[in-house]
């Protein structure tokens, strides 16, 4: 996070001092660096760049339009999950030649419409996911483009909830029924198989797990090859780890040093789906401290920004450092050790629990790191509070990227029926 860093003892997003934003934009809101996103980006194409693979940027990490926009400007194509992150990429001026499409409950109307988008393919997920989208593909009068989703039974060593290449998970096909399906694909008259993806979960530290899966893959593809059987892409996804505390997670070179070379043996094109690894470092949550309480047993900081802003902690247990706006002589020197909380009506609700601080004061900023990756993407409006804006900072300038809710939006879908009037 090398462009959210404190200069004179205030913290900066690049050039932009990030208190003078808090004096414009209505805390909370997420803040993300231009400059680091790209940065990510290209670390990754730099690292694999010998394989000239397709990166698709995950888009469940982070949807903001801006964000897409900023990355498929730079080359990236997309990986969705959803019709509305369909109609999101297409807006962001995705190719559909570079969006794949995972998801593994797929409706027919998400299916119809990408297929008339002629997306470059889906993931496939199960046998009758595969029967749907050839009886949609046949009847729009389209041939559509489709890889099996490999599950290669890997533990990748991550959290339970973000674990995806268990057989024990809902994710993807074993590989003998795959196996089945391509020594069959003829029955599929209106299907292209292009590809075989894997996806074996996120925050995934260590490159042994993907070198286990990918070593699985490339058995697979070989017997396929002996079986005259052609396909033309090797999706494997994207998971790679960040640095939330103390993590030391594998490099972007790291980890093609350690697959590159099995992925080349296989002869086929490579996709790579990243998502935290970009969006994660390049974001903040920026908050105001509403009040200070003790208790006979805790110290509270109460925060404006809640689980329904950044629910990570509350659901996954997950760790982010925070940080004081402005390091004061006090700041610097007194600490205490405390829950840093939320407003909502949970007591699940908070950010840290025990956390050694910095001293801080009633209508003090904090700002909680590495919140660019499942962040404003899982937000909800809880306790009918409003989502917060979205902010990208480029150099010396900020732009707010997606406004504050109003409470206008809040019942602008509301209808109330005529016996209630």
């Amino acid at each position: 996070m090398r462009e959210f860093r404190y200069k004179n003892n205030q913290l900066y997003c690049e050039a932009v001092r990030i208190a003078d934003i808090a004096k414009k934009v209505i805390t909370p809101f997420y803040l993300y660096s231009y400059t680091t996103l790209l940065d990510h980006y290209r670390k990754l194409a730099e690292a694999f760049s010998s394989l000239r693979p397709l990166i698709c940027y995950s888009m469940k990490a982070n949807s903001n339009l801006s964000i897409c926009r900023a990355l498929v400007k730079a080359g990236s194509g997309l990986d969705i999950v959803s019709g509305g992150e369909l109609y999101k990429a297409l807006l962001a001026g995705c190719s559909p030649k570079k969006i794949v499409y995972a998801s593994v409950g797929k409706t027919e109307e998400e299916i119809r419409r990408a297929v008339a988008r002629e997306i470059l393919f889906f993931n496939v997920e199960s046998l009758s996911e595969l029967e749907l989208i050839n009886k949609v593909a046949k009847d729009i009068g389209k041939a559509a483009s489709v890889a099996l989703r490999i599950n290669p039974d890997v533990e990748p060593g991550t959290h339970t909830y973000i674990t995806t290449g268990k057989l024990t998970n809902k994710f993807g096909i074993d590989f003998d029924a795959a196996y089945k399906i391509l020594q069959n694909k003829a029955k599929f008259s209106s299907l292209n198989f292009k590809g075989l993806h894997i996806h074996i979960g996120s925050q995934i530290i260590q490159a042994r797990p993907y070198v286990l899966a990918i070593k699985k893959m490339a058995g697979f593809i070989a017997k396929l090859k002996k079986e005259l059987i052609e396909i033309e892409y090797l999706n494997i996804g994207g998971g790679l780890g960040i640095i939330y505390a103390q993590e030391k997670p594998q490099t972007a070179g790291e980890f093609s040093r350690k697959v590159s070379p099995i992925l080349k043996n296989t002869g086929l094109k490579i996709i790579l789906e990243p998502g935290r690894f970009i969006a994660g470092n390049a974001g903040i949550l920026v908050s105001k401290v509403l009040y200070l309480k003790k208790t006979p047993l805790k110290n509270f900081v109460i925060m404006d920004a809640g689980m329904n802003d950044l629910i990570r902690p509350s659901l996954y247990g997950a760790y982010h450092e925070i940080l004081p706006l402005r390091k004061t002589r006090q700041v610097r020197g007194a600490r205490n050790k405390v829950d840093v909380v939320g407003p909502l009506c949970e007591s699940g609700d908070f950010f840290a629990k025990d956390r050694i601080l910095p001293e801080v004061k009633e209508g003090d900023y904090l700002s909680i790191m590495s919140a660019g990756a499942y962040g404003f993407s899982m937000a909800s409006n809880y306790n009918c509070r409003l989502k917060p804006a979205e902010v990208m900072v480029k150099g010396d300038k900020f732009y707010i990227v997606r406004k504050r809710d109003s409470y206008l939006d809040l019942v602008r879908k509301d209808i109330i029926p005529e016996f209630l009037k």
